[in-house]
């Protein structure tokens, strides 16, 4: 399975482009299947195989958004495999997804917004940093793998834009706002280290997904807001924000950098959720 595995991870790098972290889940996922097979060749897997394995996966008390990704592992793998012709067959064809329940993006309000970037006092080099680092995150709805990609020259200063390497190695473009560009230039001038990285860590080297997150959650605690948020809700704020101030659905997708607008739908769900809400508080006869 190993030699089948690597051709696939190749394919996916090389034609679909996918980014390295998609490549290692992928790899991870296709590892453990690759356990559970043990000296049982790939040309033996069937439905019943499949079906075995969904069942151990539901025995580790994964949830079915988890083993939905599995599924979904498998599905890539065995048609990559019989479209290449070194499968007869393609056991996932026959295999349903697990119905997975709908669950509602985290949101932080436009008032905890405020208080979240304002926490961040610009006293510093690290303050002034990390100030910039949560102005970029809400101004752009950017990923946190595209946030920690970005270099100065990304960064169009009077055009107000921001060029991004999204998901598949995607390139787009988006708007930045005049308080996430003033907060990028008091960082950089407080910068000591010169080089073309925009964010960088206390050893001057290119900031980590680890270290944003350790940042954002620094600050939530400062500003004392809910638990559970993380840099991907300042994009969920970021999208839905956009749309109860009147953006139209096809625009935050492009914003977003989602392929399916279906991806993008999920958030008017919560749009919907605040009218209803307004709508039992202010209504007579709600």
């Amino acid at each position: 399975m190993e030699r089948y595995v690597e051709k696939f991870v190749r394919y996916l790098d090389i034609e679909k482009n996918y980014s390295r972290h998609t490549l290692l889940n992928y790899q991870i996922d296709l590892a453990d299947f690759k356990k559970f097979l043990g000296d049982s060749a790939i040309e033996a897997v069937d439905y019943l195989t499949l079906r075995k394995y969904l069942a151990v996966l539901k025995g580790k008390n994964l949830n079915a958004r988890t083993i939905a990704r599995h599924l979904s592992v498998l599905r890539s793998f065995f048609k990559f495999l019989t479209r290449e012709g070194y499968l007869k067959n393609n056991p996932t064809l026959s295999i349903s997804t697990p119905k997975q329940e709908k669950r509602l993006p985290l949101f932080l309000t436009e008032e905890e917004i405020t208080r979240l970037i304002e926490s961040a006092l610009p006293k510093d080099e690290r303050g002034s940093r990390d100030k910039a680092i949560l102005e970029t995150f809400y101004s752009t709805g950017v990923r946190i793998s595209e946030l920690v990609g970005l270099d100065i020259t990304d960064v169009d200063f009077i055009g107000g834009i921001v060029k991004v390497m999204g998901k598949g190695k995607k390139e787009r473009i988006v708007p930045i706002g005049e308080k996430a560009i003033a907060a990028i230039r008091a960082y950089l001038d407080k910068r000591k280290k010169q080089t073309d990285t925009l964010f960088l860590n206390k050893s001057g080297q290119r900031i980590t997904t680890r270290g944003v997150r350790y940042i954002v959650k620094k600050y939530i605690r400062l500003a004392s807001i809910k638990q559970g948020v993380s840099p991907h809700t300042l994009r969920h704020s970021f999208a839905t924000h956009l749309l109860n101030r009147g953006a139209d659905l096809r625009s935050v997708q492009e914003l977003l950098g989602h392929a399916n607008l279906s991806t993008t739908q999920i958030y008017t769900h919560l749009t919907t959720e605040r009218l209803r809400d307004v709508y039992d508080k202010a209504h007579p006869r709600a």
